[in-house]
């Protein structure tokens, strides 16, 4: 088995938090730079930026997994991730049947560029990426297991936009692959704190809305390679793979 590093929560240009110097090549050269091996794309309800940071990974050999963080009907975000590009395109389409019909406000909110690999503009996202969809956190579960995706509960730990705090627990009948817990704590006192979700895998990452953000708290996963089934092992436990938190 190897270690390799992965920050699993990365924003683009295209959420409206994310700075404009998170374009695809910058964020790639940052994680280059940081030693981290795998990245996860995963803007707010949009994975329409994925192919080119899969692309730009490919190049400077980091493993792009594509996603979106998911902003459920109960406000709780989640990380979902995916395969291929045919999984991916099935949940955008489930994306965008759900998405709030917000439309976004640049001097409030921020602007959402889709870009190329040479950061050329070649689109505004016009609605508020994010708006919350109009369904619950099982149903996105159940659609991405239906996808054969992976499912994460983001950053539990946090006061806001999390699933402990907006539903108060963890649903039993959830399907989590894993939970994710933010750069701001450290997983033994956040465990002391919720007994009960020990045993779970955990994941922590960086949520980096700002290049310098990226890898400041990262995960390593101990596979025999990097793909995505590996991943998948890793976060199951399965066949010797397994998570390790940095911090």
């Amino acid at each position: 088995m190897k270690l390799f590093r992965a920050d699993l929560h990365t924003h683009t240009v295209l959420s409206p938090c994310g700075d404009l110097e998170m374009s695809p090549v910058n964020i790639i050269k940052r994680a280059k730079e940081k030693k981290i091996d795998i990245i996860g794309i995963t803007d707010h309800n949009s994975t329409k930026q994925c192919a080119v940071l899969k692309e730009v990974g490919d190049e400077f050999g980091v493993f792009v997994i594509k996603g979106a963080e998911i902003t459920t009907k109960e406000e709780v975000h989640c990380l979902t991730f995916f395969e291929n590009d045919n999984q991916l395109f099935e949940f955008q389409k489930f994306i965008d049947a759900h998405i709030t019909d917000i439309k976004n406000d640049v001097n409030r909110f921020g602007y959402q560029c889709l870009v190329d690999k040479y950061d050329n503009i070649l689109e505004q996202e016009e609605n508020l990426l994010i708006a919350a969809l109009d369904v619950g956190i099982s149903e996105v579960e159940k659609k991405v297991h239906q996808l054969q995706g992976l499912f994460i509960p983001a950053h539990i730990d946090r006061v806001n936009n999390s699933i402990l705090a907006n539903l108060g627990f963890l649903p039993p009948d959830l399907e989590v692959d894993a939970l994710e817990i933010s750069k701001n704590v450290k997983y033994s006192d956040f465990i002391e704190r919720n007994m009960y979700l020990k045993g779970k895998t955990f994941i922590q990452s960086s949520d980096a809305h700002y290049i310098d953000d990226i890898a400041k708290v990262y995960s390593l996963f101990e596979i025999e390679e990097i793909s995505f089934q590996e991943i998948r092992m890793a976060l199951k436990c399965e066949n010797n793979r397994k998570v390790i938190l940095n911090k």
